[in-house]
């Protein structure tokens, strides 16, 4: 549904452009959200982008635009617009969301906006900058709400009132001491519940779940999944609480990890393809490319070596593509089921044996019920019985030792620190491809004496 109406705003956005209905355009533009705006500019030239942009009255709606659009378009867009513009927008923005948008310009353009902005944002802005952009620091609000666990509730609520109005989302009250150091929380339901003078904390929760600052975004939104919680406080090393992790920050960590390690998995980098130049995807495709076309070259070797058999019975031939096909395709299987797992924390490096083990006998399962199914087909075709079991025992071989180096290649990686993401697709399924080879001729020439 939400589809189709994506589909409709873009149709008739490009029609009204072309008839050049500047009032029609700008009644939808101010009617829809920025962020379904930035999956239209996607399909617009940088013109037109410019012009629907001008159309936008809402300055928050401009900058929703600014968080949700692709890296190259942001950059495209912003450059030549008039700097206070710019900087009128980023004001209105969260600032770890204007950290997240200045990480993509280059450095001049930085110091220039940062410089045109008011002298207490500016600062909150550089300080997430100095941090990794998938970092728990680089992430986080720095706006929340921390008051002494000394005063009461109603004072509490009285402070919040007047000084934490404009906290983008105050879903917790966090509990400080004098050094600003986190020794407590309370839900503000728990603050409007409880007796006006009741001391925060007497009733605010002590064993809180924090991270640092340098714990990893996808550890983060990992615990913040894990406890179902709606924001996770961030401190530094000395336990002082330096701002929180919201819910929706952590939507958009899921979706930026799943879809990293989607493209890892497939060989053509980290990023969506219509983000990159032809020369980048070119670049980023190549090696990936290569070694699928080297362990070509080893399978042509392998098969070479068999040459005198296959002249001798030709109809080997034929059952090369359904056996390199099952052993290929259960293998990304397997590596898949494990890189997700790892991603997600369901599965653990310590588990490595069980989790092979798992897999192992998956593969040999799988293996037999499809070898008996093929060797039924070649019997059926060629009546030759040792040929049938040569193709039955291939396919058990293929789809075992498959299975085995797809589950066991991406936990080792991930045992020695390596993304077990860069394991899958061209290098496991080509590595695959050469043993099922192997394990193929190896087996009819022996049974059939060739």
């Amino acid at each position: 549904m939400q589809q189709d109406r994506q589909k409709i705003l873009t149709v008739s956005v490009k029609r009204l452009l072309r008839r050049g209905a500047s009032s029609r355009l700008h009644k939808i533009v101010n009617k829809t959200h920025g962020a379904d705006l930035s999956i239209l500019f996607r399909d617009l030239s940088l013109q037109d982008q410019r012009l629907l942009f001008d159309m936008i009255e809402d300055v928050d709606q401009q900058g929703i635009l600014f968080s949700e659009l692709d890296e190259d378009l942001f950059v495209q867009l912003i450059d030549g617009m008039d700097p206070d513009q710019v900087v009128a927008i980023l004001e209105e923005m969260p600032n770890d969301d204007v950290a997240d948008l200045l990480h993509q310009l280059p450095e001049e353009t930085v110091s220039s906006l940062l410089k045109r902005m008011k002298k207490e944002g500016s600062d909150e802005v550089e300080d997430l900058m100095h941090f990794a952009d998938d970092s728990a620091g680089g992430i986080m609000n720095p706006d929340f709400i921390a008051l002494s666990e000394e005063i009461t509730a109603t004072e509490a609520i009285e402070r919040i009132q007047k000084e934490f109005a404009d906290v983008e989302m105050p879903f917790y009250l966090y509990a400080v001491d004098g050094y600003g150091k986190l020794v407590g929380v309370c839900s503000l339901r728990q603050l409007v519940v409880v007796k006006p003078q009741t001391p925060l904390k007497a009733f605010m929760t002590t064993d809180v779940l924090s991270v640092q600052t340098h714990m990893d975004q996808e550890e983060v939104a990992k615990l913040v999944a894990r406890y179902d919680i709606l924001a996770v406080p961030v401190v530094d090393d000395s336990n002082r609480l330096v701002g929180i992790v919201t819910v929706d920050d952590v939507i958009d960590i899921f979706r930026e990890e799943a879809t990293e390690d989607i493209l890892k998995m497939a060989g053509v980098g980290e990023e969506f393809v219509e983000t990159k130049s032809i020369f980048k995807s070119t670049r980023i495709r190549l090696p990936w490319l290569f070694a699928s076309c080297l362990g070509g070259i080893f399978a042509f070797y392998v098969i070479g070596h068999f040459e005198d058999s296959l002249s001798r019975v030709t109809y080997l031939a034929a059952f090369i593509p359904v056996i390199m096909g099952m052993g290929g395709n259960i293998g990304t299987q397997s590596s898949t089921i494990v890189v997700r797992g790892l991603a997600t924390g369901r599965l653990n490096i310590r588990d490595i044996w069980s989790v092979v083990g798992k897999e192992l006998t998956v593969g040999l399962i799988l293996g037999v019920v499809y070898g008996a199914l093929i060797g039924s087909v070649a019997q059926a075709q060629y009546n030759t019985f040792m040929l049938a079991l040569a193709v039955c025992l291939a396919v058990v071989c293929s789809m075992s030792v498959a299975a085995l180096v797809g589950s066991c290649v991406p936990m080792l990686l991930a045992r020695i620190n390596i993304d077990p993401a860069v394991a899958t697709g061209p290098f496991v399924t080509t590595s695959v491809d050469i043993i099922s080879v192997y394990f193929y001729f190896t087996i009819a020439t022996g049974f059939l004496g060739i």
